[in-house]
């Protein structure tokens, strides 16, 4: 795919995969040799083109890419798997093909980032995949080749929920306990020191005046699970709302391929669900159980590179040892997936 290695050695430098994931808040990228090792890893900012434009999405990936190189020396690469938040519609790939034209690994496979969660979560041709992090968002697959996917714009297009939501709802609850308008909630209290603020007021001039990114609504989600923990209503509400939300994406999804009457996987991850709150995660298991039977939960609690890079490396005909030797790699220090 790119350059071999020292010409001046006689010797080819061994092939890599590079494997890139990128979220609402972070970028990961890692290169593996082909027997599972990582041989570098590099991290960024959110490469997400709804929140940085598709050209600074592009600029963020090939950084990180060359970082990759530069801790690697010029090796051969076998393969190469970039998948992105925000890229959830056909344009938008398009799009972002044509703005990594120049680069060496231009020929790379370019997907939406739940591609790599459904990866870390399952190897099963049938099965959904639902992220609730930042944002949130759906993908269904099935051994046919049937795909279901979702644009992902937000209200735009129907969806509510991930940090973003969480936060925008929990301010909007604490500006009309301030003001008289709605009920009292802890919510008032625990949202102004986030930003270092005094008061609610404060914090919806500082949001008006842009002195706070509106990307930044998403920091007050810790937040709302906490105060659903200590027993706020409001709180716990929208706690029971994404709970919801993430039940109602994952059943429709499995409907819409006809998979309600089978064992299918529903693979959960992003960064609201990774908190594991005790309220969201049985509200979730509590009604997908009701209207799904069947599906059976895999809560992925590595990081989606994980399964970029079993992608990359199985687009590289890798063996399952190495993918074993991957997984082992890259994984957090509790189980990848829960059962």
């Amino acid at each position: 795919m790119t350059a071999a290695g020292d010409p001046a050695s006689g010797d080819p430098a061994p092939p890599i995969v590079i494997a890139v994931d990128g979220g609402g808040s972070k970028t990961d990228a890692v290169a593996l040799e082909l027997d599972g090792t990582v041989a570098a890893t590099a991290r960024g900012a959110t490469s997400s083109p709804h929140l940085i434009g598709m050209t600074a999405t592009a600029a963020l990936v090939d950084e990180l890419i060359e970082r990759l190189l530069a801790e690697t020396g010029p090796r051969p690469i076998a393969a190469a798997n970039i998948y992105l938040s925000g890229l959830d519609l056909p344009a938008e790939e398009a799009e972002f093909r044509a703005g990594i034209a120049g680069y060496a690994w231009a020929d790379a496979v370019v997907d939406n980032d739940l591609f790599a969660l459904l990866r870390a979560g399952t190897s099963e041709p049938d099965a959904v995949a639902v992220v609730c992090g930042t944002g949130i968002n759906c993908v269904g697959v099935r051994a046919d080749g049937a795909v279901v996917r979702y644009p992902s714009l937000g209200m735009t297009s129907g969806d509510w929920g991930g940090g973003w939501h969480l936060g925008e709802q929990a301010l909007w609850h604490a500006a009309r306990a301030v003001d008289g308008r709605g009920s009292a909630t802890a919510l008032a209290e625990a949202i102004p020191p986030i930003y270092g603020l005094a008061d609610i007021p404060a914090v919806i001039e500082a949001l008006h005046f842009q002195r706070i990114p509106s990307s930044d609504l998403s920091r007050i989600a810790p937040a709302v699970l906490a105060a659903s923990r200590a027993g706020d209503v409001v709180a716990q509400d929208l706690v029971d709302r994404q709970a919801e939300e993430i039940v109602v994406f994952a059943v429709t999804t499995l409907r819409r391929l006809g998979l309600l009457d089978r064992e299918v996987p529903v693979v959960l991850g992003g960064g609201v669900i990774g908190a594991r709150d005790e309220r969201l995660l049985s509200g979730i298991e509590r009604r997908l159980s009701a209207r799904a039977p069947l599906a059976r939960i895999r809560l992925v609690t590595a990081a989606p590179i994980l399964g970029a890079a079993l992608l990359a490396l199985e687009a590289a005909g890798a063996s399952q040892e190495a993918l074993d030797t991957a997984t082992s790699s890259l994984q957090d220090r509790r189980a990848a997936v829960v059962q």
